[in-house]
Order: structure tokens, then sequence, then C-alpha cells
């Protein structure tokens, strides 16, 4: 597998229970429940379920149909319901025949155990009437102990190699005795050796694994590990293995495992609690004949929904280098385990050895069945992490891309029911889908992959589901098809139209996919077409949805700028409008992903022009998602470009502030003291006397002009101020008066503005309204100009 770096994943797509673009094929039998056990018969297209007190033959050869062909009831006696409620279980939900092995035998029986009212029993069926058929003693069951549990409650894995059946289970009715057996077949009976502890009273076994060409069988279970002094039970996730070829000891280990061997697997995440609690496993063969297993995992220290389920991969290289290193002993006098430094033994432990061995050689064996060494996953860590959801099942799919590649996808089945499709990429999983596949929340009880038909079943308490791995017909366009990322769909160009990529095999050059990056705007180069928006219309409701296609993208709405403030965005991208004058207009949801927009839903409001075109300055509301992180760069630009205009406008404005009051001291300098206001307008009245030299302390009053309008100087010297009052109140001006020498004040005159201002130059009087001619007062207008402009730019940075 490629090597993922783990993270927050987001299914692209969600699909809730019952939504059309998602069908699902469904079968139930009326007074039938706890569909659990599956078998498969490729060949004559049938479909063996084990039930509740039932064995069901289904047809499903027919895709997108499942019918019932045959059933046999097979429940317990009302002696055995009778003993199982004497031993204070529920006769309403735990005295049943619950089927735990199903596995064909032949090509004409199957092999069938079930809990049998806590009394475990098995029998055989006969194909080619599907019913029961008696064992020699005239008896229709078996004793199944061993090899199919007592309790329905508790983990089993059965698997049948060569004619032999290798079970994990418990092989008591408390339920503290977990056994690994091999039964049937005609070579003595093995088993586990309860007195030795090589299983943990709580073992529970969860996948069991032949793979063709090897001499061994893998047994993936959890248990409290011993080799740990810690003062909390701390459970372990656990590999084992026994040889097939294993006939047990003469003497010692006499009808017991002589090859049994058990290490520890490792499933982890730097900085987080380790995912100790395996829940299912599954074994992918290689090209080369190898194979990779994949497990799925939580922690025990997760509470309720806070915790986080990862998967793990691990190569069957991985297993065998573990179970050829170092051995684990348990020191009698100090009841700790160590690592065992003593010589070493032939044959070792564990190896497929055809020989006989000496009574020393398997005292050794019996004592050194715990490996020092753990198995770690492939790259280190996991492939796949998933916040709150706890996986139950998992099954792998490997298919072929247009371009030849090699993908692995897998099925996730959660504790409430729902369905992840997963793809394994080099920079991490990619979760496809989510598909809710239970009105009511409920576990998963099993997952079986057909590839050769395309379709996976799910089990669980109330029926069968049927769900095709491909989805390829709700892509309807090549951004969309490309977008979805999912290995069994591929572009076809010449057709315009996305189908399974399988097909890609007839016309190689027309089909276009990108699993590992998802960029249409790369490989829809060829065959582009345009996505079409799914709504399109004026709703009588003024709510305009916007569908979520995919939780990887971000939705932004654009309309007419002169709707601004009378829409309200909604937290599921629903654009609620408040028609009034000004809000008719186009309205467009867009979607963004992966560098590509393309329109989600556009609507027509009121009776709005056709060349009506969306506005510069449209509004636009984005809201982002876990899988598209925003960028704020093209903000620190802005911001940065603004606040140095800000910056440069406030500095030049100071220089020349400072320039006006540089010139006005040097003018000043060159004239002389003030006279008197004029004769003409201090004459007709006077407080505080007539004034004559600078005026300073003096007032001059003056009617002129129309309206009887009066203006008055206070003050004196270079610097006076006006008030020119009419009928409609006061104004007031700044004046600086400058008399040249020797010249009489009568001669000064008042500028538009009010501003009076003489300078002296050569014995000429020269008259100015500007800035620089005022002195002072031209540097305090500059000053009060960039103080207002400062404020403006300040607060326009700060909302910014």
């Amino acid at each position: 597998p490629c090597p993922a770096s783990p993270s927050p994943a987001v299914p692209r797509l969600a699909f809730p229970r019952g939504d059309p673009r998602r069908t699902l094929t469904h079968f139930s039998q009326e007074n039938v429940s706890h569909y659990d056990i599956f078998l498969l018969d490729e060949s004559k297209e049938e479909l063996y379920v084990g039930a509740r007190d039932w064995v069901l033959a289904l047809a499903v050869g027919t895709p997108g149909s499942i019918r019932a062909k045959a059933s046999i009831m097979w429940g317990p006696t009302e002696e055995k319901t009778s003993e199982c409620a004497f031993k204070k279980k529920s006769q309403e939900t735990e005295c049943f025949n619950f089927i735990r092995v199903l596995v064909a035998l032949n090509q004409t029986h199957l092999y069938v155990c079930g809990t049998y009212a806590f009394s475990p029993a098995c029998t055989y069926i006969a194909l080619e009437n599907f019913t029961l058929v008696s064992s020699g003693r005239g008896q229709p069951f078996l004793d199944g102990k061993g090899q199919c549990p007592f309790d329905p409650q508790h983990t089993y894995t059965a698997l049948l190699v060569d004619g032999e059946l290798y079970a994990g289970t418990m092989n008591n009715f408390q339920g503290n005795e977990p056994i690994i057996s091999r039964s049937l077949g005609t070579r003595t009976l093995l088993k586990t050796d309860a007195f030795l502890r090589w299983l943990s009273a709580d073992a529970a076994f969860v996948a069991s694994f032949s793979i063709p060409g090897d001499d061994k069988v893998y047994f993936f279970f959890e248990e409290t590990a011993d080799e740990f002094d810690f003062f909390e039970r701390l459970l372990v996730p656990r590999v084992a293995r026994v040889c097939k070829s294993d006939v047990g000891g003469d003497k010692v280990l006499q009808k017991k495992w002589t090859t049994f061997l058990k290490a520890q697997l490792v499933c982890s995440q730097a900085g987080r609690f380790p995912f100790n609690v395996i829940h299912h496993a599954f074994a992918l063969l290689r090209h080369d004949g190898r194979a990779d297993f994949y497990a799925v995992f939580t922690s025990q220290w997760q509470v309720g929904r806070a915790g986080s389920a990862a998967v793990c991969a691990y190569s069957q290289e991985d297993l065998e280098k573990v179970f050829e290193g170092k051995f684990k002993e348990l020191n009698k006098e100090s009841s700790r385990w160590t690592v065992y430094s003593g010589p070493d033994m032939h044959p070792r432990p564990g190896s497929c050895f055809m020989g006989p061995s000496s009574d020393k050689v398997l005292s050794f064996m019996k004592d050194h069945f715990l490996m020092d060494g753990k198995v770690s996953p492939i790259q280190g860590r996991p492939l796949l992490v998933k916040s709150d959801v706890t996986y139950t099942h998992i099954t792998v799919d490997e298919t072929r891309g247009v371009s030849g590649t090699m993908y692995r996808v897998m099925f996730l089945a959660t504790d409430e029911g729902l369905l992840h499709k997963a793809v394994e990429l080099p920079g991490g999983s990619h979760i496809v889908e989510s598909i809710q596949l239970f009105a009511v929340p409920q576990p998963v009880k099993n997952l079986l992959l057909a590839p050769g038909k395309g379709v996976l079943y799910v089990g669980y308490s109330r029926g069968v589901l049927q769900i095709p791995l491909a989805n390829c017909t709700l892509h309807r366009s090549c951004a969309e098809c490309v977008l979805a990322r999912d290995p069994y769909c591929a572009w076809h160009s010449l057709e315009g139209s996305c189908q399974p990529a399988h097909l890609a095999a007839q016309d190689g050059n027309a089909w276009l996919q990108d699993v590992e990056t998802g960029n249409p705007v790369t490989t829809c180069h060829r065959g582009r077409s345009a996505a079409v928006p799914r709504s399109r219309g004026a709703p009588e409701d003024p709510s305009l949805p916007c569908p979520r296609q995919s939780a990887l993208a971000t939705y932004s709405w654009q309309q007419r700028s002169s709707a601004r403030g009378h829409t309200v965005l909604l937290p599921d991208h629903t654009l609620v409008v408040v028609m009034q004058q000004g809000t008719a207009g186009t309205y467009t949801c867009q979607a963004t992903e992966n560098g590509y927009t393309w329109t989600v839903a556009r609507y027509q409001l009121g009776d709005a022009a056709p060349g009506d075109a969306l506005a510069e300055e449209d509004v636009v509301w984005e809201s982002s998602s876990l899988g598209a992180p925003r960028s704020y760069w093209a903000g620190f630009v802005a911001v940065t470009v603004l606040l140095a205009v800000t910056l440069t406008a406030a500095a030049c404005l100071a220089l020349l502030a400072y320039r006006d009051q540089l010139k006005a001291r040097s003018k000043v300098r060159g004239c002389g003291a003030p006279h008197s206001p004029p004769s003409r307008m201090g004459s007709e009245s006077s407080r505080g006397g007539m004034g004559q030299g600078n005026g300073v302390g003096r007032e001059w009053r003056a009617k002129e002009g129309p309206g009887d309008r009066q203006r008055t100087w206070h003050g004196g010297g270079m610097w006076l101020r006006g008030e020119d009052t009419a009928g409609d109140g006061w104004q007031w001006w700044m004046l600086a008066l400058v008399s040249p020498p020797g010249k009489n004040p009568d001669s000064m005159e008042t500028s538009a503005r009010g501003k009076l201002c003489s300078t002296c130059r050569q014995g000429t009087r020269r008259d100015s309204d500007s800035a620089s001619g005022s002195g002072a007062g031209g540097m305090r207008e500059g000053w009060e100009w960039g103080r207002g402009f400062g404020f403006v730019m300040f607060w326009l940075f700060f909302f910014i």
C-alpha cells in the first residue's frame, strides 16, 4: 500500500437513508432476524446467510435483485430452551440458535454451527435439496463445543482449510476459557492449553486467515496483557499463528499446539493514546502471492463519541520478521516477563518442522510462546484516522485505474450503520462517500465483498443490503467525475458521461481520471463538460437552497449589490431573501474545490432583465470547509499596502505643513508692526476707544452693505478675530492683519473669505488669501486637514 499521513478525514459525499442518488437493494424475510454470517458461492450465484434459528439460500445472480431460493429453520428444542432459561438466560433474546459457523465443506455440503440455546451444536446441510443431514448415530446435530461460542455476544472466528476447521472462540459456558482449535478432518484434534495460559481469559477473536502457499493460519484478537505491570487492565491487539502441519506432541503437549506463537500489534499516532482495541481484520492478497492485513481499531481510553477510529495495515513480511525474533519468558521468581537470552533451540518454537521434537524442545516451546518484538504498521502509522466513529468491520478491494495504476479501496462499517468508502492514496486516505444504511442507527453485523459482481453485501439485524461499489451516474460532468476521486469511475470524453473505469480497456485514450489529486483543471482539458446547476427557476418561497454536494468544497452566493442588507445566509448555505424593491435579479450559488469553481444552483427572482449581469460589487458569503483551508495571504497583502499608503500620505501632509510654517515665518520677518484697522470700519462706534498703532486689546465695529450687515474685529497685533453677523446668525474668520510701514490701514482690503493679509516688499502692498500667505493660519489649516485625513484612514484600516 502507499504511505499515508493520518489526518482528520471527511467524507466528500454523504447520502442519507433513502437518498435516490444511492440505490440500495434490500432483502428481509418475515420472522427472521440477525443476518450475521455470509457465505458466497459465486459459481452458483447464491448467497448463504446464517441468521437466528434460520439458514437461508438467496439468489443474487441478477444485479439489483435478492430473492429467497431456499431456507431451513434450525432452532433449539424445547428441552434446550428450558435448560437455557434454567441457567438464568433470557428466553426473549438469548435462548435461540444464533448461527456462528457457516463454511462450504465441499461441493455438496455446508457445515453449520450455532449457539443452540447456550449448548453449541453443529450440523451438515445438503445443497442438493437444502436440508439438514443427520449424523451417523441418527442425530441431526453434533457437539459444537470448541467450534462455536456458547454466548451469542461473544466474538468468534472460524475458517475451513483443506477440510479442517480452525476456530477461535470460547470453550465454556462461563466465557472465560478462550480456545484456538482445529477439528474435522482425519487428524488429531488440537487446541491451545488453558492451564498454560497461552491466551488471557478475556481474549476476543475477530478474524482468522490462511494464505495460499503458506503453511500457517493467522488469528487476530485482543486480550489483557500479562507482560505489563500496570495498575489498570491494559488491552492489547494480538496476532497469533499456528502451523497447518502441526500434529501435537507425543508426551509433552499431547493434543496441544506445538507451534503456537503470538505477538503484539501496534497502531498508534504520535501524541495520542494508542489504538489498542481491535474490532475486525481483513487479508488482501497481493499479486506476488503474499498478503497485507488490514485492521480497524479504537482506544480503550476514549469515552462515548469523543474518540477516534483508526485503520492500520500490516505486511505478511513484517509479521514473519517478528515471529522470527526474540522470545519473552516468565521469570517465576519475580513473576515478570523478560527477554529470553539463552541458547537457541532446534527446532525453533513456531517453526513448521515436520519431524518429531524432543521433550526438552517441547517443554521450551510451551513456555516461550510470546514474542518480544511488536508488529508495526506499514509506514509506521495508520492509513486512516476518523474522529467520532467506531469502525466495526472492514473489507478491501483492489481495482485498476484507467492509467493502469492499482488502487485499494476500503469499505468501513460503523456501529451506527454508516458505510464509508475510502481510497488509499500516497498523501493520505480519501473518503469518497458515506452512506447511511438504516433509518434507525444500528451496528453492521457483517460485510462481504463480491468484486466479480461489483457489489458489497451488508448484514444487519433485520436483513441484507446489496450496494453497488460504483456510483458513476451520479456525476454529470467531467469536473464532478474527476473531483470524486473514485477509482471505480472515469469520464468518457467521447460519450460525455461518467462510467465504470473497468470499461476503459476498450479505448483508454478517451477516458479521463485523476484519483491522486482530483484536479479537473488539468484533467478535463479534453471532453470538458460544464457542471449543470441542480436547481432552476424562481421558487415561491424566498429561501434559496444551495445543495451541499461536496463537504470538501467552499460555497458562496453571488447577487446584485442592490440586494445588500435584504438577505440572510443560513448555516446550511440557504439564502433567505426579503423581497423588496431592488432584490429582484439572479442569485447564483457556486462551489470551489481544488481550484475549480462550478455553479451549484441558480435562481431568477422578480422581473430581471435578460442581460442583467452580476455587478463587480456583488455580495459574496463564503463558508469554509475542513477539506479546503482558507488562505489569508491576499488579505495580508492588501492591508500591508493600505498601511504603507496611509503612512506615506501622513508623512507628506506633515512635510507640507512644516513647509508652510517656514514660509509664514520668513514673510513675517519682513513685515512691520500692524496699524489700526481702517477708520471707516471703526469710526462709527467703538468699545474700548478708537484704535491707533497696533490696536492691541481693541474692538472695531462697522456696518456696511445691504441687510444691515455688521462686521466686528477683536484684538490687535498680527492676529485678529472677525465676526460677521446678519439675520442668520454669526460666522467666524481668522484674520491675519499686517500693515506695511508708512501705509494707512484704511487702504487695507479684506478677501472674499474674510481673510486679510498684506506683505511688505519694497514699499508696496500685496494681498493674498492662500494658505502660504496667511502664515500660521495656513499651517494650522494643513494640520487640521491632515488630522482629519489620518482619523478617517485609521478607522478604515481598523475595519479592514
